[in-house]
Order: structure tokens, then sequence, then C-alpha cells
């Protein structure tokens, strides 16, 4: 919104309102806000420009500008040597945003008023028609990864969710439970349902985790009968949800059988789920030639933010066999940084010289 000089002192622009905070609400991170501010000031700019006053790395302002140009906030243009990016009127991004708002309410208006989904933290569920929706459901909004275990005699009830998900580039760890033999009862389709898939032998708890915000944790029996007197529990408790998955990897997934492991994924790739990271870096590792690893994170020891880049030289890893981790959570990436080996872990790394918050994986040549 523009004010004509002639205004009141009251219509004036408030400009004391935290504009960072607002643009992260709207799926901004910080170092895009940061690059997205610095273009505001300078209007048009070159990328090496950019990098230099909002301090990060020329190839970030690159990836966070394709972010931006597809949400409507800047305008690339590539069609120029060096590429510049200008940053389109505020009054039109402002506009954009809040047509797209509104545009959302009906649909949103709409689930909400049929909505079942549970609001408290803890659900209990009785009807196993019930529990399968929560899950198909939770399978479908997933964003980096799915852990899950489910009866091979049920597993086509959430197939379509899954292979959604592996469309969408989510971590799928998915074991198929009451398997008989795993090498001739599998679904021979298994492979397009999933990351890496194993075998359980016999009927296990269904249990599943969606972007450690999410879980499902159903008897065995209650998914086998549609008359089992038995209950589920479904929560939405982020503190929770890290346990469930540690129990996933950490106990059931080293005791089954490996039985499906997708080939790896193009580089360059992001991932903003580091189990996600490693179990890329290990296929590519295994498929042989040399790759690299851009790190955004913080230092282990002083807390302090960090961006890194080196040859990936070492995994460590549990997600396929043979494992080579010292304990079950365990997922590392060891770099060379200038002849220095400098490891990486995930949240809550302690045995790790680095916490990831986001990876890119390269080859020599991206």
């Amino acid at each position: 919104m523009t004010t004509d000089p002639g205004d009141p002192p009251d219509a004036a622009v408030n400009v004391d309102v935290d504009v960072e905070e607002l643009l992260k609400r709207f799926g901004l991170s910080d170092k895009e806000v940061d690059t997205y501010l610095t273009l505001l000031e300078h209007g048009e700019a070159k990328a090496s420009t950019v990098a230099e006053a909002a301090g990060v790395s020329k190839r970030y302002v690159y990836s966070a500008s394709e972010e931006l140009a597809a949400r409507g906030f800047v305008t690339v243009n590539d069609h120029v040597t060096p590429t510049t990016i200008r940053a389109n009127p505020p009054g039109e991004v402002v506009d954009r945003l809040a047509n797209d708002a509104q545009s959302m309410r009906p649909a949103l208006e709409a689930r909400f008023s049929r909505a079942e989904a549970a609001t408290e933290p803890f659900e209990v569920v009785k009807s196993r028609v019930t529990v399968v929706k929560r899950i198909r459901q939770a399978i479908g909004e997933a964003r980096e990864e799915v852990a899950l275990s489910f009866p091979l005699d049920s597993i086509d009830e959430v197939a379509d969710e899954l292979r959604a998900a592996v469309d969408r580039g989510v971590l799928v760890l998915l074991i198929v439970t009451g398997v008989d033999e795993p090498n001739g009862d599998l679904p021979t389709d298994l492979a397009g349902m999933t990351s890496a898939a194993r075998a359980w032998g016999q009927l296990m708890p269904s249990m599943l985790t969606v972007d450690n915000r999410a879980g499902v944790i159903a008897p065995a029996e209650m998914l086998e009968r549609s008359n089992s007197s038995q209950q589920a529990i479904v929560l939405t408790q982020e503190q929770l949800a890290p346990v469930i998955v540690g129990s996933f990897i950490g106990n059931y997934w080293p005791a089954a059988a490996e039985a499906v492991v997708t080939d790896p994924a193009p580089l360059p790739a992001t991932y903003g789920n580091f189990r996600h990271a490693t179990f890329q870096a290990e296929l590519h590792r295994r498929a042989g030639g040399t790759f690299r690893a851009q790190v955004v994170g913080r230092f282990v020891d002083s807390d302090e933010p960090v961006e890194l880049e080196g040859e990936v030289v070492g995994v460590t890893q549990g997600l396929v066999a043979p494992a080579t981790n010292e304990f079950p959570v365990q997922h590392t990436l060891t770099l060379d940084v200038d002849g220095e080996r400098v490891t990486v872990g995930g949240p809550g790394a302690f045995v790790e010289d680095v916490e990831a918050e986001e990876v890119e994986l390269t080859t020599p040549s991206s």
C-alpha cells in the first residue's frame, strides 16, 4: 500500500514492524530473508554483490534467488551476463501474498468443517479404518521423512501415499511385517513405494513417524483384524515423535532383513533432513566417483554458525546394510575441508564437529 504525501500522520506506513519475522511466516528462511532484504536495498544487483552484502555464499544467492523468484519476490535476469537479480516492487509482492492467502481460505475452511484430525497432543483411536486414514493422511503431508512399519497383507492400503511421497523426494523407510519369505512374498512394485525397505518375519506394532512431528502407534492385531478390541495412539507432540523414530531405527530396523534399496538420486541435491543426506551419500559412495557436500549448520562445541564445503571422504550410517555406525542412530558425514577432516552430524549431534541444518550434495562438475 502506498501513501500520499498529503495523508494525515495516522495514515503513514508503519516502518517499525519486524519485517524479517513477518517474511519468515511466509516460509522464507533466515538467509532467504537476508538475501531478499539486501536486494530491496540494491534494487538490482549481481549475485556476488548480494552475497557480499548479505554475508552468504554466491552459490547460496543463486539457490535462494530461484526460490524467491518462484514465490514472486524477485526476478532473475539470466539472459544477461553476468546474471542479475531484481527485487520486484513490494506492492506487487504484498498483493500476490494477500491473493494467495485469500484463495486458500475456502479450501481450508472446507477441510476444517469436516476434519476429524486430533487437536490434542494425543488421540486414542479404536477403529481400524480411522487408524489407516490417519496413517495415509500423515504420509500425504510428509515433506522430508517417513518411517513406517506396516503389515504385508495390508500394504496396498497405503501404497499410493507412499509412492506419492517418494515422487516428492521424501525419504521413505519401510518395514513390511508378517513376511515369511523376504525374497518371495514382497510386492514386485515395492521399490516404487520406498527409498529403502526391510522385511520382518513376525507381526510387530505398526509405527509411523513423519518429519519428526507426528506419529502413530497401533498394535499388530488392530491392523490384522477389523473387529479388534485394541486401540491405537495418534500423537502430534514434536517432543515424542523423535522417540518413536529412534526406536524404529535403533531397535527394529537393524533386526529386519534388507529387501529394497533404491538407486542414488541425481546430483546436485539439497537435503534439510540429515538422515536423507547420509542415505544418499552412502548410495553415491557405493556407486563410485567423488562427490562433495556443502553444509550449513553450527559448531557443536561453540554453537557458532558455520558454512563449509568439502569432498565427502567417509559415511557412517545404519540405513543400508552393512551398517557402519557404532550405535544405531548415529549418522555422520566426514568431509575433507582444505586438507582437514571435519565430521558432520544431524540434529542433536554430539560426537561430530558440526551439527548440520542443510546439506547440499554435488559432483565436482556441478
